[in-house]
């Protein structure tokens, strides 16, 4: 109801208000009632003694054969405080005296009345809204003279009823007031305590982590009073545990985002209830868009129907499954996930959700597929070098015997002529030989060598290859310049780029090898070797410029490992030098290519810094 207060003080205050007010009127109309009748007994009663006093005075007069008389005593009873009209009319009910100045007919209720007139008696009736009347018969000896009427004054009649109700109306009045006051000054320690309480609960749920507004002062030393220390010891409760939540939670909302594997959680339907960034960052979708979705809709195709089996494996089972493995790529990237889910139980018989936790081992398996791949090239080492070792002791007799032909068998010129291509060829076997062996026998101290040759005994090894693709080379090297290094490192650096330059050219294109003395480009004291490698290949886009010395990035899905400028820039690093790549990919007419500047300083404490570093 929307007139009815809400506070319990004014629903007090108008309940009692109303209470009252439904008693006094009932105990008015029942007075009134009782009034009523006592008035109505009473002005009967009048009137009966009235007429009665009427019609003796008439009869008197007509005795004496005074008319005189009659029409004054009809008069003077009208006069009479409680009389509103007095007449005389006769046995037909023609009015023969009236005391208004003004007569009037009798009304057909009062001629209605004439008929029921027995014997002598005053006869009193009521009618017109509770006008009261009596009449008489007068009677002249045994003869019927007429009636002698007497009409009550209604204002009369009411006057001690109107006083009544204005007495029982003023009492009343003054009872609500006094109960209205009572009530209000006992409500104020009911109402004072529960206002108390009202505000502690908005404080409470409006701003819970706010202890301001707490305890609540005891304003009752009665039962409210005992209910606000209640309230005030169950706050505090309540904070002690909501301290204590706060805190186990603010410990698992810092293991899931800081925790270096991927967590996720899920409902019976398999839909995400919540993540971690590190799961976020693992499908490349942000976090609020996990929420509420599946795994269908948010992983790969190939591994969702395996990961939503896992999910309800743990929900239909109840026990964790361990080490699913799941891949796929990304961006032309493999990926590997090791995936574990577990029962996670909100009550000792329920499973509410399933936890997932995710590690990224795709480093880890690139790692081992590298260290495989590395294991190969270092036994094909190891078998090269064993099989260049053992050709030179054929070599050397073929060497013998070819120079035996040559000087003790007389041979004509034609046979001359081949023994000496046999002998070249046999000498370039050797030299072949010889730079394998090099390669793997890498010496433990840096040396003073002679650039020309470091860079002369790369460009042999792939001159086969770069005739077969009719690559030009253009070569540029000061054939006095030196560099104290470690040689077989740098020639294994000078290995890694022309043989990238070589795969990335194709048939009929251009490598330029450049080396001259320099200075450190930011350090214009330090003395060096810069070294430069360009070719005309296919160029590099800026997201694989920026991560081409990464560990295990390649572009050569069959054959790289992804080590060997990873592998060349430690190598410069160790040498206290510089690297700086340029690269334009192919794109319409523009020509495409990639440059790589070596800066490598000429430095005799190499060997003493090494040995200082722990190298």
């Amino acid at each position: 109801m929307r007139w009815w207060p809400r506070s319990i003080r004014w629903q007090m205050l108008f309940g009692l208000a109303l209470l009252e007010a439904l008693s006094v009127c009932l105990f008015a109309l029942l007075l009134i009632h009782l009034q009523r009748q006592e008035i109505s007994q009473r002005a009967a009663h009048r009137l009966s003694h009235q007429a009665d006093s009427l019609t003796e005075q008439i009869q008197e007069a007509l005795l004496e054969q005074r008319s005189d008389l009659i029409g004054l005593s009809a008069h003077m009873m009208g006069g009479a405080p409680s009389v509103a009209r007095a007449r005389l009319t006769d046995p037909a009910g023609r009015t023969l005296f009236d005391s208004r100045s003004e007569s009037a007919p009798l009304s057909s209720e009062e001629l209605a009345q004439i008929p029921r007139i027995h014997g002598r008696d005053a006869r009193v009736f009521s009618f017109a809204s509770a006008e009261w009347e009596s009449v008489k018969p007068i009677y002249k000896g045994a003869d019927l003279y007429g009636y002698g009427w007497v009409l009550s004054d209604r204002a009369w009649d009411t006057e001690e009823l109107s006083g009544t109700i204005r007495g029982t109306a003023l009492f009343g009045l003054i009872w609500v007031i006094a109960s209205s006051a009572l009530v209000l000054l006992l409500a104020r320690g009911i109402s004072h305590p529960l206002a108390v309480l009202h505000r502690g609960t908005r404080a409470l749920v409006s701003l819970p982590e706010s202890s301001g507004n707490f305890p609540l002062p005891v304003t009752a030393q009665n039962e409210f009073g005992d209910l606000i220390a209640a309230f005030n010891r169950m706050v505090a409760a309540i904070e002690e545990q909501r301290a204590g939540l706060h805190d186990t939670l603010s410990l698992l909302d810092s293991m899931l985002a800081n925790a270096p594997v991927g967590f996720a959680f899920f409902d019976r339907y398999s839909r995400f209830v919540r993540v971690n960034q590190v799961f976020a960052d693992l499908t490349g979708i942000p976090l609020s868009r996990h929420l509420g979705r599946t795994p269908s809709e948010l992983l790969p195709t190939d591994v969702s129907p395996q990961f939503e089996a896992a999910l309800q494996s743990v929900f239909t089972d109840e026990e964790p499954v361990s080490d699913l493995e799941f891949h796929g790529a990304a961006s032309n990237s493999p990926w590997t996930w090791l995936v574990s889910a577990y029962p996670v139980r909100t009550t000792p018989g329920q499973v509410r959700w399933a936890g997932v936790i995710i590690r990224d081992v795709s480093e880890r398996v690139r790692s081992e597929e590298a260290l495989r791949k590395t294991e190969k090239l270092a036994a094909t080492g190891r078998l090269a070098a064993s099989i260049a070792h053992e050709i030179n002791n054929p070599l050397e007799g073929l060497t013998n015997l070819l120079f035996l032909l040559r000087k003790f068998c007389n041979l004509d010129a034609p046979a001359l002529d081949y023994v000496a291509m046999a002998e070249h060829e046999t000498r370039r076997i050797a030299e072949i030989a010889q730079k394998t062996l090099r390669f793997y026998r890498q010496s433990t101290l840096p040396v003073r060598a002679r650039v020309v040759e470091l860079v002369d005994s790369i460009l042999d090894l792939y001159k086969a290859r770069m005739h077969t693709l009719n690559i030009q080379v253009e070569r540029r090297i000061d054939p006095h310049t030196t560099l104290f290094c470690y040689e077989g490192e740098i020639r294994q650096v000078l290995a890694n780029l022309i043989g990238n330059a070589v795969d990335a050219t194709a048939a009929g294109g251009r490598l330029l090898v450049r080396a001259r003395r320099s200075r450190h480009w930011r350090d214009s004291q330090t003395v060096g070797v810069r070294l430069t490698i360009a070719d005309t290949g296919t160029g590099m886009t800026p997201e694989v410029r920026s991560r081409i010395f990464e560990a295990f990035f390649t572009t050569k899905e069959a054959t790289g490992t992804g080590l060997g400028l990873w592998v060349s820039q430690e190598i410069i690093q160790k040498h206290r030098g510089l690297v700086h790549v340029r690269s334009r990919a192919a794109s319409g007419p523009q020509a495409s290519g990639t440059v790589f500047q070596l800066f490598v300083p000429d430095d005799e404490n190499l060997g003493a810094r090494g040995r200082a570093s722990g190298q």
